[in-house]
């Protein structure tokens, strides 16, 4: 319902624009001059709303030709014929019978200076009645149109509702919009005491408090659409006002980050101001918000149409905030129009292209206040790269990590590139909760000794995108939390397969089905086990976050981590354990110590334990058998002191 206030301040912008194209043609029929303005009345007491502007009014026969048949457009007619007519809004259709969405009769007063001031009426049945003003010429030039609102529609005589239904709608409106408005003050009266003449004195004089209501009209409309300029015109203080002005409504945010104003030619025309704001936007990944609303609105002509851009604006840009006006579109576009036209796709392209260019300036030129942005908005750059195919090298290119050489510092994939070493062609990761548990995981040991560079990745998202985007500038991104060559350079080993053999297959009849494969590690140096997934298993971190989903019922067992058991064969405990296996391959020694490699492999490297008690049965154990091991050496020491 509420668009039909759009629809009649546009039609009243129209109206003021066409008497402004004759005044600048020095017509004759120009007349003394009026404020080129818009006016809004809303009376209770009557149940009117009244719409009035001072333009070039209709004649008798315009009222009956564009008010006499639905969805006719006098400014389409107007359009057609004059050459210089481009700023007018409403040329696709006039969106008149809109007023009856909320009112039950419609009278339209009118005085255009080529006739006299008629009356157009209707009741929306199909008829109408026009004729001269009985009244005569109360308007000097323009017209008026007054809705006799239905009992369901009270709330458009609401200031504050009028108030934010402009705002909204008609904002940039070129013409000034007021609203009458009335509002409380208080007013001293003084009252004046009996005394005798001549004896008056500020003491005789009582002053009484008493609240007055007062009318007068208000801009609402003074945000001026800067867009329209050129942008060599604008200074950075009137585009940070205009942030805080039209898109923050409020002067408390932060300034942005940065912003790009342009125009785009082709088969859809628009203008655009997208921004980089500094404030997180919330529930901005809430799949339960009753609303698709993006930063960035839509206006046709600078009448707003949605906010709801999700076929032209991705979700990952979502926190972006500006403008995109066109002279292409329709005034009546639907999300239906967006979601088909064609030329939309390529609004889209040059939308996102300039975003994600806009990014990549501020990463270049203020790399401190980048790294704020980026602390902020990553989620949003690594979906962009799972929903955005054809700028995927683009915002990869805008990803920071932290590794096992950078610090406290984050870098840049081409940093990672920069800093490889000689003949590496890999892109080492891994990813895990947290940069403090990935820096103490076994799996990265070999790799950091040989002085490889490992990214840390901690966000969630980061195993979905990492799937998906496999090779940045043609080198392949390696998880080592699988079951794959790492391709290090390596001496030749320092043991026998062979002789490990007994090992290998004790763990494998020990473990059974809880491991797909047992190997000798060439990944570990100080830590006795390490476990891994298969390269097509989800990895463990894959696999805690799968069990952390909501709504889910569980890890598909289809993806359920295939786990190696990796064994470090130059670890003293390791080497204990082969003997003790050469020894008694059916020691309960030896099987409780299998069953602690594997258990303490798993939290190492960071899998949940399938069995929590068995692990505590088994560290039990050993730690009765410790106790007995120092009783029984205290014992046999005691005995040598006394012999």
């Amino acid at each position: 319902k509420e668009i039909f206030l759009r629809e009649l301040v546009s039609n009243a912008s129209d109206a003021l624009e066409k008497f402004r194209q004759i005044r600048v043609a020095g017509s004759e029929l120009v007349d003394e001059y009026i404020e080129p303005e818009i006016h809004i009345t809303a009376d209770k007491e009557s149940n009117t709303l009244t719409i009035q502007d001072f333009g070039i009014g209709m004649t008798e026969d315009e009222l009956i030709e564009n008010l006499g048949t639905i969805a006719r457009s006098g400014t389409l007619e107007y359009v057609k014929n004059s050459e210089n007519a481009q700023n007018l809004i409403g040329q696709f259709g006039v969106g008149f019978y809109s007023a009856f969405l909320v009112a039950d009769r419609v009278t339209v007063t009118s005085k255009n200076n080529e006739d006299s001031q008629h009356v157009w009426s209707s009741d929306s049945k199909g008829e109408f009645v026009v004729g001269e003003d009985t009244e005569g010429n109360t308007l000097g030039r323009g017209t008026i149109i007054s809705l006799h609102l239905k009992d369901n529609a009270s709330q458009y005589l609401n200031q504050d509702n009028l108030r934010s239904l402009v705002e909204k709608y008609s904002e940039f409106i070129n013409f000034p919009i007021y609203l009458y408005e009335s509002h409380i003050e208080e007013v001293e009266i003084a009252n004046e005491n009996d005394f005798e003449e001549g004896e008056e004195s500020e003491d005789d004089w009582d002053f009484e408090i008493i609240e007055e209501t007062v009318w007068e009209w208000v801009l609402l409309n003074d945000v001026k659409p800067i867009w329209t300029r050129d942008s060599s015109e604008i200074s950075d203080e009137e585009y940070i006002s205009f942030y805080k002005a039209a898109l923050c409504k409020s002067d408390d945010v932060e300034d942005p980050y940065s912003w790009v104003h342009f125009n785009a030619e082709g088969d859809l025309e628009f203008k655009a101001i997208l921004y980089l704001p500094q404030e997180v936007p919330d529930n901005m990944f809430d799949a339960n918000r009753n609303h698709d609303n993006r930063g960035i609105r839509l206006y046709v002509r600078r009448v707003y149409i949605t906010d709801e851009f999700d076929t032209v604006i991705p979700k990952y840009l979502s926190f972006l905030k500006g403008i995109v006006d066109s002279s292409s579109l329709p005034l009546n576009v639907s999300r239906e129009i967006l979601q088909q036209d064609r030329s939309m796709k390529s609004m889209q392209k040059k939308l996102v292209r300039k975003a994600i260019a806009m990014i990549q300036k501020l990463a270049i030129d203020d790399e401190e206040s980048y790294l704020d942005f980026y602390d902020d908005f990553r989620i949003n750059l690594k979906l962009g790269i799972l929903e955005d195919r054809p700028n995927q090298d683009r915002l990869a290119k805008l990803l920071r990590f932290h590794t096992s050489k950078s610090g406290s510092d984050m870098i840049s994939l081409d940093q990672y590139l920069e800093n490889m070493q000689e003949g590496q062609d890999k892109i080492y990761y891994l990813a895990g909760e947290s940069r403090n548990q990935l820096a103490k995981s076994p799996l990265v040991e070999k790799l950091i000794e040989k002085d490889y560079e490992v990214l840390y990745l901690v966000d969630s998202i980061d195993e979905y995108w990492t799937q998906q985007y496999t090779t940045y500038e043609n080198v392949r991104f390696v998880n080592v939390a699988k079951d794959v060559d790492l391709n290090i350079d390596e001496e030749e080993d320092h043991f026998d397969v062979e002789e490990f053999q007994p090992l290998v297959d004790f763990f494998k009849s020990t473990l059974g089905s809880k491991v797909s494969k047992v190997t000798l590690s060439k990944r570990l140096t100080s830590t006795p086990s390490a476990l891994v997934s298969t390269a097509y298993s989800y990895s463990a971190n894959m696999e805690r976050i799968q069990r952390a989903q909501t709504l889910t019922h569980g890890v598909d067992p289809f993806m359920l981590s295939k786990k190696v058991l990796e064994l470090n064969p130059s670890h003293e405990l390791v080497r204990e354990l082969l003997d003790l296996v050469n020894t008694d391959p059916e020691s309960q020694l030896a099987i409780d110590m299998a069953q602690l490699l594997f258990d303490t492999a798993a939290l190492h490297s960071g899998f949940a334990l399938d069995d929590p008690s068995t692990f505590a049965r088994s560290v039990h154990r050993m730690m009765d058998l410790a106790i007995n091991q120092g009783a029984t050496g205290d014992e046999e020491h005691t005995h040598h002191d006394e012999l």
